[in-house]
C-alpha cells in the first residue's frame, strides 16, 4: 500500500512495486562482497554444457552411442540455460550469471538459424511424407488427411499389407500413379518409371526408389524407413542396424544417376546425428534450409525430435512444414522445392 495526499492509504501500483524490487535487489548485489566467490558449481556446470554443445561431434559412439543420444536431442540442452541463469540469480553469482553466457552464445550459433522463418513463395513441386503407424486405426482418415496438403508427391512408410488398399481406396482421386514396395508407398500426380527396392540390409523391403516424370523433369524419389533405435540401461543407445542401413541407403544414392534427388521417410534420426552421414553429407534438409524452428515430428504427441526427413538433391527448398496430427505417432511433414533446370 501508498500513502495518498489525504493522508489515507491506496493500492501500490505494479510498477512502483517493480521499481522498488530492482532497487533492493541492485542495492543488495552491490553491497555483497561475495558475488565474485560464490556460485562456483552453477559456473562449472555452465561451462560443461557449453563444452558438451561445442564438441558433440566428438563424443564417442563406443560405449552405448551416447554420441548419436546426444546429438538426437541436442536441441534440448538450451532448456538447461535459463534454469542455469535463475539459479544464478537467485545464488546472487556474478561469476556464474557470466558463465552462463559461453552456452548460450554456443546455444545461438547452432540452431540460432532455425528460429526464423525462412519460407518463400515460391517452389514447382510439393513433397509429403508420413511414417503412418502399422496400427493406425484409421487409415482412410489418415490418407485423406495428408492428401489434403495438396503434394504432388507423397510418400507412406510403416504400411501393414492389410491397409494398403485402405490407402490405395482413399488416396486414389488425388495421385493417378502409385507403388508400394514392401511396406513403403509413394503416390504421385505424375507418371512414374523405374520403380524398384532399395536394399538396405534387412532382409526385408523398406525402402524403394522411383523416377518422377514432373512438368520440369525427370526426379529420382528414395523412400526409406530406416530400423527403430531403442535408449536402453543396460545398452545404452541402440542403432547398428539403423546405422547399416543408413550406409546402404548413402551408398544407393551415391549410385544415383539422375542429377535431382528427393529423399522422403522416417530415419529415425536428426539432422544432427552422425551416423546418418552416409546420407545427410549428400542431401539437403528443406527444413533446416526453408523451415520456421525445428519442425520436431516424433512423437506426435509432445514432438522432441525431426527424424521424418525430407532432403534434396539439385532443388531449391523453398519452404518446409509439418502437417496437422493424424492418428499416427508420427507428425506428417512437407515442402515445396523448385528444381533445379540447369544443365
Amino acid at each position: 500500500m501508498t500513502e495518498t495526499a489525504d493522508g489515507g492509504s491506496g493500492p501500490e501500483r505494479p510498477g512502483t512495486r517493480l521499481r522498488r524490487l530492482a532497487h533492493r535487489l541492485s542495492t543488495g548485489w552491490r553491497g555483497d562482497p561475495r558475488i565474485w566467490h560464490r556460485g562456483a558449481v552453477l559456473t562449472a556446470l555452465a561451462l560443461l554444457l557449453a563444452l558438451v554443445m561445442l564438441v558433440h561431434a566428438h563424443i564417442p559412439n563406443a560405449v552405448g552411442n551416447l554420441g548419436s543420444l546426444t546429438e538426437t536431442f541436442l536441441p534440448w540442452l538450451g532448456l538447461a540455460i535459463p534454469v542455469l541463469l535463475v539459479l544464478g540469480v537467485v545464488r546472487r553469482s556474478a561469476i556464474a550469471l557470466i558463465a552462463v553466457l559461453l552456452p548460450a552464445i554456443v546455444w545461438l550459433n547452432l540452431f540460432g538459424g532455425l528460429l526464423t522463418d525462412k519460407a518463400g513463395s515460391g517452389g514447382d513441386l510439393t513433397v509429403a511424407t508420413h511414417n503412418v503407424n502399422a496400427d493406425n486405426p484409421d487409415p482412410a482418415a489418415t490418407a485423406t488427411d495428408v492428401a489434403a496438403s495438396g503434394a504432388d508427391v507423397l510418400a507412406l512408410e510403416e504400411l501393414p499389407a492389410s491397409a494398403v488398399p485402405v490407402y490405395e481406396k482413399a488416396l486414389a482421386p488425388a495421385y493417378r500413379h502409385h507403388a508400394v514396395v514392401g511396406t513403403v508407398g509413394l503416390w504421385s500426380k505424375y507418371p512414374m518409371t523405374d520403380v524398384r527396392a532399395v536394399d538396405i540390409k534387412l532382409g526385408w523391403k523398406r525402402a524403394m526408389r522411383a523416377t518422377v516424370a514432373t512438368p520440369e523433369g525427370p526426379v529420382a524419389v528414395y523412400v526409406a524407413h530406416l530400423p527403430s533405435v531403442r535408449v536402453k540401461i543396460e545398452a545404452g543407445f541402440t542403432a547398428r542396424q539403423r546405422d547399416k542401413s543408413a550406409d546402404a541407403l548413402g551408398e544407393a544414392i551415391a549410385d544415383e544417376p539422375l542429377r535431382r534427388v528427393v529423399l522422403l521417410g522416417d530415419l529415425n534420426g536428426t539432422m544432427n546425428d552422425r551416423s546418418l552421414n552416409a546420407v545427410t553429407s549428400q542431401l539437403r534438409s528443406t527444413q533446416g534450409a526453408a523451415g520456421s524452428g525445428f519442425g520436431f515430428s516424433w512423437p506426435a504427441s509432445f514432438p522432441m525430435a525431426r527424424i521424418d526427413q525430407i532432403m534434396v538433391r539439385g532443388a531449391e527448398p523453398e519452404s518446409s512444414w509439418t502437417l496437422p496430427r493424424t492418428d499416427s505417432d508420427h507428425l506428417p511433414v512437407a515442402a515445396r522445392v523448385k528444381l533445379d533446370t540447369g544443365s
